[in-house]
């Protein structure tokens, strides 16, 4: 079944420790030995989570001699972010109507 590329984000999105790595990522290119550094894991358990953040398009890798190092395609996220930004304009506006409401309620009780 095939996933669509929001779909991916947000699986890969999912897991903490798939977050952490992002976040590493922020700072810089790092190889797996660099990423499993700061975890309770084995290589190939955080070889796994690179896999998924790569199917996800979130990093790539290169090829450095016999370095893979991994880097962050931030640019990926922008259409995860504009879905999320259009729920944070639906409670900004929600909010407004409620704020609203509040003022004209206590408007009128002084009154």
């Amino acid at each position: 079944m095939a996933t669509d590329q929001l779909s991916r984000t947000f699986a890969a999105l999912s897991d903490p420790t798939r977050r952490a790595i992002l976040e590493m990522l922020s700072q810089g290119e790092a190889t797996v030995n660099d990423i499993a550094a700061p975890f309770e894991m084995s290589l190939p358990a955080v070889s796994k989570h690179l896999q998924v953040l790569e199917r996800a398009a979130l990093i790539s890798r290169g090829r450095d001699a016999q370095w893979r190092p991994a880097r962050l395609n931030a640019v990926t996220l922008a259409p995860a972010a504009d879905w999320i930004d259009g729920y944070r304009r639906f409670w900004d506006r929600s909010f407004d109507a409620l704020d609203d409401q509040l003022t004209l309620r206590r408007e009128r009780h002084d009154q």
